[in-house]
């Protein structure tokens, strides 16, 4: 019963992840499949304990500063330091926005960024977030470090959205995926275009632990695709595999990769 609790507290401060504005409890309730009464119990508790809060003007109910300070204090002391030099060099070269995912089990999750861009169109998703498997470039570079039958598997594990979510050039079915991959194992890096959004372009390659060569991370450069057309991105992907290849060698000083 404890750990039905803890699932569906858990569940709550996800959906409320999804909309700072918040969220009515009617439509947390509907979404997790929770009754009302229990809900409110829930949302009372989480309330209590800081990590929410209800917005008075309209009942909305918004997660508070508390998990956003919670995970800064988490990267403060975990080696982030080590990590976001690097970030932010590669940043500073290419103009656009670095990012690096870390592997947890079947979960690619963007942790850490930084933003080349000052000026003019920039790309700035929210970390936190699981990368898409299928249409993304650092869901492509890590599919591609496994064969086809667990890069497949991994992908069914996760679920595919609606691919009206997604831009024109998201794969249409598994073969145009593998025929993905297989570039990107041609080339030891991957790319998309247009793939996850509109107008959006992305490169990115794996980051290996230095000792058994095993996939830990991922790193990416993303940006508009009128700055990163094909020609530029293969430019800029000897910048990229610098980059994981230090990342590497740093791994094992930073706890965000343990």
């Amino acid at each position: 019963m404890a750990g039905s609790q803890i699932e569906r507290a858990l569940s709550l401060l996800e959906s409320l992840t999804s909309d700072p504005r918040g969220l009515p409890m009617q439509s947390l309730s509907d979404e997790l499949s929770i009754p009302k009464s229990a809900t409110h119990r829930m949302l009372a508790e989480l309330i209590r304990l800081g990590y929410v809060r209800q917005n008075p003007e309209n009942s909305r109910y918004q997660l508070s500063t508390k998990l956003v300070a919670m995970a800064f204090q988490y990267l403060a002391s975990s080696g982030a330091d080590i990590v976001q030099p690097i970030l932010d060099r590669l940043a500073q070269e290419t103009g656009e926005l670095v990012r690096l995912g870390v592997i947890d089990g079947d979960r690619q999750t963007w942790i850490a960024k930084s933003q080349g861009a000052r000026s003019g169109l920039r790309y700035d998703p929210d970390m936190g977030r699981d990368a898409p498997l299928f249409c993304t470039a650092s869901g492509h570079a890590w599919l591609a470090s496994m064969s086809d039958a667990e890069a497949l598997a991994l992908v069914e594990r996760q679920g595919i959205a609606d691919l009206t979510q997604f831009g024109p050039n998201a794969p249409r079915s598994n073969i145009e995926l593998l025929e993905r991959l297989r570039l990107a194992r041609e080339h030891g890096y991957a790319w998309v275009m247009e793939s996850s959004a509109v107008g959006t372009s992305a490169l990115a390659a794996v980051v290996r632990h230095p000792l058994d060569g095993h996939v830990i991370g991922v790193l990416s450069v993303a940006g508009p695709s009128a700055r990163l057309p094909e020609s530029r991105i293969h430019d800029l992907a000897p910048q990229l595999l610098d980059a994981a290849n230090e990342l590497s060698g740093a791994s094992q000083a930073s706890e965000i990769f343990a």
